[in-house]
């Protein structure tokens, strides 16, 4: 086992190690609908390649770039800004080719020493990380040289067959984590669908005006009107109103200062809140916080309110506090939390305050310019009945929050063990086997 393990430096059980491009040779100008995928630090959340939410750049563009593609089985790691990322691209990858970003850089592994799921796991323990960050440079985080420097750390090199064994057991608690994911997105497009048929699109109203069945259990038909009727939106269903999201919700601005909270309080900040994506599974604790923060309770609406074109919308898993940046959402009474929900996570809602920040660097969007956002109001048996179903939705996605900590622990826990040789693999195995 352990002793049939040796050391070797990155340059010599690597093809190839190389940055990112220079410069402003990728930015918003170059991005286009649909071509190759840009890397940026949000795909490299843990030690596989989060593969979802990308810009994208034409292949002509990718190609001036060459230098910078990387393809599967490649490690990519951050440079600059929130140093310390690293990733591999999978086999089961959704794309073959990808650009990474100005603040990356790579290394391809040569496959008869080492796997790329090896690199990234060790990278990712803490001794991975000490070594990564130990040539940091001040002010403005940074990797000095990081090119030069990656090439002669030195690290613990197994046998193939060790590797390949480290990387599975380590791999199936990823899959875990992964099958939660994608899990949560599914039930977050569900509801987004259902939400967008009911109160945008109103669908069972015009099936039930051409007098089609709407689809749907009879007691939830009937509270729908069967005509529609003028309004300043245009036509709407008969017997709604015109209103704003602040007749349905409120901002608790309920402000507390670092001494009033508790160290273990978790604390959530935008870098800790995904795209598109209303689960929160990431968060850090209050300790050594210095500036004031808004406190919110589990199940409240976070929206991040500086650079809304990010869709950072999510729901808390838990009691705690997040930064400034967030604006903590909460409908007037329960019956509308779906129905606030489904507007503050869409897409035209995310549009509309992204048109309304102030700030050209920074754009700021504020809770008075959301309240200000003007919807069709559904009577309240209605809201009801659609929180009635989101709840179940929610549920089931904080629930599978927790769940993917518990798993994200256990990773983390066997993780250096398993990467120094201290946990046999045997086990490693048992206590899977026990805990998934």
């Amino acid at each position: 086992m352990v002793g049939e393990w040796t050391t070797a430096k990155i340059e010599d059980v690597s093809e190839k190690v190389a940055m990112g491009p220079f410069g402003s040779s990728i930015k918003v100008e170059t991005f286009v609908p649909h071509g190759i995928p840009v890397i940026s630090g949000q795909h490299l959340h843990g030690s596989r390649l989060m593969d979802t939410d990308y810009n994208f750049v034409s292949l002509k563009h990718a190609e001036k770039l060459k230098n910078a593609n990387v393809y599967r089985g490649d490690v990519v790691f951050t440079h600059a800004g929130n140093i310390g990322q690293v990733a591999f691209i999978p086999a089961s990858s959704r794309y073959e080719r990808y650009v990474i970003s100005q603040r990356q850089f790579y290394l391809r592994p040569n496959l008869r020493k080492v796997l790329p799921e090896f690199i990234a796991y060790y990278f990712t323990s803490a001794e991975g990380q000490h070594k990564l960050l130990a040539n940091t440079s001040s002010g403005v985080p940074s990797i000095a040289q990081p090119v030069s420097y990656l090439r002669t750390i030195e690290i613990p090199l197994p046998p193939l067959s060790e590797q390949r064994a480290i990387a599975h057991i380590l791999g199936t608690l990823d899959d875990k984590i992964e099958l939660n994911r994608k899990m949560n997105r599914t039930l977050e497009a569900m509801a987004q669908a259902i939400f967008k048929s009911w109160f945008v699109d109103f669908d069972p109203v015009r099936a039930k005006a051409e007098g089609r069945d709407p689809g749907l259990p009879k007691a939830i038909a009937d509270l729908f009107p069967d005509a529609f009727e003028d309004s300043e939106l245009g036509e709407i269903p008969e017997g709604w109103e015109v209103g704003t999201l602040g007749e349905v919700a409120v901002h608790p601005r309920r402000g507390v200062q670092p001494a009033q909270i508790e160290p273990d309080t978790p604390y959530i900040a935008l870098e800790h809140m995904p795209r598109r994506c209303i689960a929160l599974s990431d968060w850090g604790t209050a300790e050594g916080l210095e500036s004031n923060k808004f406190k919110f309770n589990a199940g409240e609406i976070l929206f991040g309110k500086l650079r809304p074109y990010f869709h950072k919308v999510g729901v808390a898993p838990v009691d705690g506090v997040c930064s400034t940046d967030i604006v903590v959402v909460a409908p007037r009474s329960s019956h509308w939390f779906g129905f606030v929900l489904g507007h503050v996570s869409s897409i035209p809602f995310v549009e509309y305050t992204n048109a309304s920040s102030t700030g050209t660097k920074m754009p700021r969007t504020s809770w008075n310019d959301m309240a200000r956002c003007q919807v069709v109001i559904p009577p309240k048996p209605l809201a009801e009945a659609f929180t009635n179903q989101i709840n179940q939705t929610v549920d089931r996605i904080i629930s599978s929050v927790h769940e993917f900590r518990t798993i994200a622990a256990l990773r983390d826990t066997l993780l250096p063990k398993l990467i120094s040789g201290e946990l046999s693999l045997p086990d490693a195995e048992q206590i899977i086997g026990r805990c998934v």
